[in-house]
């Protein structure tokens, strides 16, 4: 029950701080509005480019279920995680930038993903391929949508969109280093042991 708490509210930390990153990072915005030209303004945007990417959500859902252990509290915890962040993101949104709600379709898209994506958080307790494959899964989400999305709002690259790019690859490659490394360790530990 306590891991469904911290899902709970990891998952408005996340929503509601990802709401407002985009907020202080929209000139357009009433809250971002008065740091346009300010080191907070360069600062918002790339947050922004980093947390309302597809990857980092993914990466919520698998976190909260490596936290709960096993497959059925994972999915559970994944799923609550994402359920939470989003409610969060959509009410913050609908104060801090008056938009429109996609909530509903984001609810339906974000459960059954949740619970797969919480079983595999769950997974990286595992030896062997399974713990690696589910170890992999975020660092290689991130570099696939690196790929096939960036994070480039503009058409024109500018110094943040490419730190933002690094600091995406950066990750992806230490995360998949970790995975294998610690895949390769548990072998050694296993063949020595």
């Amino acid at each position: 029950m306590k891991i469904m708490v911290v899902a709970l509210a990891a998952g408005v930390g996340f929503g509601a701080a990802t709401s407002l990153i985009n907020a202080l990072s929209s000139p357009y915005a009433e809250l971002g509005a008065p740091l346009v030209g300010t080191v907070w303004a360069d600062a918002a945007k790339l947050l922004s480019l980093l947390v309302d990417a597809g990857w980092s959500w993914a990466a919520l859902a698998v976190a909260m279920g490596w936290l709960a252990g096993t497959p059925v509290r994972g999915a559970s915890a994944g799923a609550l995680a994402l359920f939470a962040a989003t409610g969060a993101y959509y009410v913050t949104d609908a104060f801090a930038m008056g938009a429109d709600t996609d909530l509903v379709r984001w609810w339906v898209a974000g459960l059954p993903l949740g619970l797969i994506l919480g079983a595999v958080g769950a997974a990286i307790r595992r030896p062997g391929l399974i713990g690696l494959l589910a170890a992999l899964t975020v660092p290689v989400g991130a570099a696939v949508q690196m790929v096939v999305l960036p994070p480039r709002p503009h058409l024109t690259l500018t110094p943040l969109i490419v730190l933002a790019e690094v600091l995406v690859w950066t990750g992806a490659v230490l995360g998949a280093g970790w995975a294998v490394h610690r895949f390769r360790a548990t072998r050694r530990a296993a063949v020595t042991g």
